[in-house]
């Protein structure tokens, strides 16, 4: 098989789909594979870095796109690559569709069969290739939210730890999942007072039962979330509806109730946010005052640690990305029903649930869908 990976063209997004270990691996498999020259720069990998693997290195996406039977990418197409794409090729990236009926609709005009890291499932309910992002997300988020509460910023001008006779910042994670746990440790550990939120009363228990005493965590309802964003200098959202739209958790009122000043991370917004007033922002323009609440969008914030993200996320993709070189993304999905549940368009038809469901658009089992030419 071709496998290709083209740079990344999102802006500030400094991640590649491909490592050059992930390519010697393919190779070695007897796939072919297409690394557009300069893709891995902006994560410390050099093209030849990627020659040294037995990649070819293409000057152009579009050969690429023209070319590959597979493309690896990392974000989501942009409207460019999307008319690149083309009947029958696989598409195996971070799609996020449920708030994008743009790229929905690009996707399936295009007839390309397109797996979603975001969606591919495991044995313990959990998503293998969403995780590694999840965690570097997690733990970005109290560090960007600090930035975000200095005073130059626009924020309460409150540091995360306090000092002696100067109490710490109050931190409200909402979500006590990968991103909220990662979010959790990280605040706790510059010294921040911080309670996680969340309705699995068995995640609560894990929660205390393995870091009692470095957070506190309480049952999330709206009466519990409206008290405690009011008493919050940071709030984070980490609240994730595997590849549906995020729950909307603070509403613009709500904003009112807060102290001037206040920071909201907004981690859920690649899924749409789960504050009302939050939009996708970028890592060159990543805050906006809204009601003179601080929030900090940034739709890809792994992003800005490209080198480890790059890494954990290949960790995680190569195998599947190999079965679904080797054996053809029907075999491999055919095989592995986890794999399967990352099936989110092909052939024109969208084939998850959640995402129609989102976007008020038919869906096609997954299942039927791997009968379909």
């Amino acid at each position: 098989m071709k496998i290709g990976c083209p740079t990344e063209i999102k802006p500030q997004e400094f991640r590649v789909g491909l490592t050059p270990n992930a390519a010697q691996e393919a190779v070695s498999h007897g796939h072919q594979v297409l690394v557009q020259k300069g893709a891995g720069i902006g994560a410390g990998f050099t093209d030849e870095d990627y020659a040294a693997a037995g990649a070819a290195l293409i000057d152009t996406a579009e050969e690429i796109f023209a070319s590959a039977d597979m493309i690896v990418k990392v974000k989501e197409p942009q409207a460019v690559e999307r008319k690149m794409l083309r009947q029958g090729q696989l598409l195996f990236t971070y799609l996020h569709l449920a708030p994008d009926p743009a790229q929905t609709h690009d996707l399936l005009e295009s007839g390309c069969t397109a797996i979603a890291y975001e969606t591919v499932t495991d044995d313990r309910g959990g998503l293998p290739l969403l995780a590694p992002m999840s965690e570097v997300a997690g733990r970005l988020a109290p560090q960007v939210g600090s930035w975000t509460l200095q005073k130059a910023n626009g924020g309460r001008g409150v540091l995360m730890g306090g000092v002696p006779g100067v109490g710490p910042a109050k931190v409200v994670v909402i979500g006590g999942g990968v991103v909220g746990t990662h979010a959790a440790k990280i605040a706790a550990g510059m010294g921040a007072d911080v309670t996680v939120l969340d309705r699995s009363l068995p995640r609560l228990r894990y929660l205390d039962d393995v870091f009692g005493g470095t957070f506190k965590n309480q049952y999330s309802s709206v009466g519990a979330t409206a008290e405690l964003i009011q008493q919050a200098d940071m709030v984070i959202g980490a609240v994730l509806i595997p590849g549906a739209a995020a729950p909307m958790l603070i509403s613009r009122a709500q904003l009112a109730t807060m102290k001037p000043g206040a920071a909201l991370v907004d981690v859920a917004i690649d899924q749409g946010g789960c504050f009302e007033t939050s939009k996708a922002t970028t890592h060159a323009d990543p805050i906006y005052d809204v009601d003179g609440i601080m929030h900090y969008c940034v739709a890809n914030m792994p992003g800005a640690v490209a080198r480890t993200s790059t890494i954990a996320l290949g960790n995680a993709t190569m195998p599947f990305m190999l079965a679904l070189a080797d054996k053809g993304w029907r075999q491999a999905c055919a095989d592995d029903p986890h794999l399967l549940n990352g099936l989110n368009v092909h052939a024109g038809k969208l084939t998850y649930f959640a995402v129609g469901k989102a976007l008020g658009i038919d869906v096609t089992s997954p299942q039927l869908a791997l009968k379909v030419a």
